[in-house]
């Protein structure tokens, strides 16, 4: 969606090309091929943490060692935060940052016109006779309301068009930008101040309406930051697509969505919608507070939440932050306790778990984070070192405040959870395997001894079940 985001502005003033590489069986060679036979002069590659990064950094020394005068542009999430150490390999020219609307056909522009880029807004380069890297100030949000519709036609929607839970044919949508709130282990903050814009309920509801009636969906995921900021809006959109009758899953805030009246909650659950990723974070309110998570700061409005959705018919996707400083060991067993006390009120709760992780200029956490040693890579290479890619993933053992022993009991707790309580996105589990899993797991669970675990381990290999967030949902 951010490639079709930027093709949208594209339309009619540069010609270009969207390639996905996720779909490619060698994009490397795949993409050598496109610009040696249709004369490219320039490649955008919008970069995340992780795999995406780990595929970028070899692809694009590659291509410029292959074509020099290729100019190659980055953008996304990890060149929005890290844009000078973008700008330390040679083979990445120009840094879009934060929302890139805007600036990118700006910069696209500007090489055509030769033009000098001290004035574009959320752009990062070298000075051409300095060499200094430089950065301009971020951009201002852009409303999705002013913004052209996606040129799905660019792109094989079909290839896209997935199995869920939810439904035998679901696909995405993107219809705000920003947040309005400054939770500081989020790398969102950094990006948008505080700020959120969002498409009108009505031109949401007909974009689901067109994709729902081109490519015969039963069911749509919303990827915003977050959908349910304001309650008006979201009664709005669910009223106008109960006649779709689809599913429908987004991320919200707890304190936000407990706010919302009976009124806008009978009209999600009669509108399709069937789960809400919401950001429970911790087990501990010392630490939400110090995660400056504002009104949230409060676990027991967590439990209400569990409570009311379980009410509604509605699954909640609780994501949980373990290991924060200044007192690991702590904060990971109060989450951990309080995980049990969600799954007692709602067992349908879906638990995600990762281990805190630092994003640049976020605060008390990051602060405290320096403090026991912590600091980021200065190039791409160590970026991409192994070490750094289980850091991306959340999943690093090396951290100076989550050892691997922190981390085992994680992971040991997370495998007899999912065992006890199989996630509801794994469409591949039958009902058959579900029993044996919560059979195989329940004296693990009740008996609070999680470590070892070879028979879990066992059914593992042989089922396959899943966590949560690695059910393709």
């Amino acid at each position: 969606m951010s490639l079709l985001a930027l093709g949208a502005m594209l339309e009619g003033r540069h010609e270009y090309m969207i390639v996905d590489g996720n779909l490619l069986p060698d994009p490397q060679n795949e993409l050598d091929r496109l610009i040696r036979e249709k004369q490219v002069d320039r490649l955008a590659i919008t970069v995340m943490p992780g795999p995406q990064l780990n595929e970028a950094v070899p692809l694009c020394r590659d291509l410029k060692t292959r074509h020099p005068r290729l100019t190659i542009i980055w953008g996304g999430y990890f060149p929005s935060q890290h844009w000078d150490v973008c700008l330390n390999a040679p083979y990445v020219d120009y840094v879009v940052r934060g929302h890139g609307d805007q600036v990118f056909v700006d910069l696209l522009d500007g090489l055509d016109d030769g033009l000098q880029f001290e004035g574009f807004e959320g752009l990062a380069y070298r000075h051409t006779e300095t060499n200094e890297k430089i950065s301009n100030e971020m951009p201002a949000l852009p409303h999705p309301d002013t913004l052209p519709d996606y040129p799905y036609h660019r792109i094989d929607m079909d290839r896209y068009i997935r199995r869920t839970f939810m439904g035998k044919r679901t696909l995405p949508h993107h219809s705000s930008y920003g947040c309005p709130f400054f939770c500081n282990f989020c790398a969102v903050v950094n990006m948008v101040g505080g700020k959120w814009v969002a498409q009108s309920a009505e031109r949401t509801a007909a974009v689901v309406e067109n994709l729902v009636k081109t490519w015969q969906l039963d069911a749509v995921e919303f990827y915003d930051n977050n959908f349910f900021t304001q309650q008006s809006r979201v009664a709005e959109f669910s009223d106008r697509i109960v006649p779709l009758n689809i599913r429908w899953w987004g991320e919200g805030r707890v304190d936000t969505m407990l706010n919302f009246s009976d009124t806008t909650w009978r009209l999600m659950e009669k509108s399709g919608l069937g789960m809400i990723f919401l950001g429970a974070e911790t087990g501990s309110d010392a630490t939400l507070k110090r995660m400056d998570k504002g009104g949230t700061a409060a676990t027991e409005k967590t439990l209400e939440i569990a409570a009311k959705m379980e009410a509604h018919n509605m699954v909640p996707e609780f994501s949980f932050v373990l290991g924060n400083p200044p007192e690991p060991e702590k904060d990971m067993e109060e989450s951990l306790q309080f995980i049990r006390k969600i799954k007692r009120i709602n067992p349908k709760s879906e638990i995600i778990m990762y281990l805190y992780t630092p994003v640049p200029l976020s605060g008390a956490l990051y602060e405290q984070a320096k403090e026991d040693g912590f600091v980021f890579p200065e190039t791409l290479e160590e970026w991409v070192s192994d070490a750094w890619q289980d850091f991306n993933q959340r999943r690093s053992t090396t951290m100076p405040w989550v050892q691997n022993p922190l981390r085992r009991k994680m992971l040991n707790f997370e495998r007899v959870l999912n065992a006890y309580y199989p996630t509801a996105t794994d469409i591949k589990l039958t009902a058959f395997r579900r029993f044996l899993l919560r059979t195989a797991s329940a004296w693990r669970y009740h008996t609070r001894i999680y470590r070892g675990a070879l028979e879990l381990r066992a059914l593992q290999k042989f089922m396959a079940y899943q966590r949560p967030d690695t059910s393709g949902f």
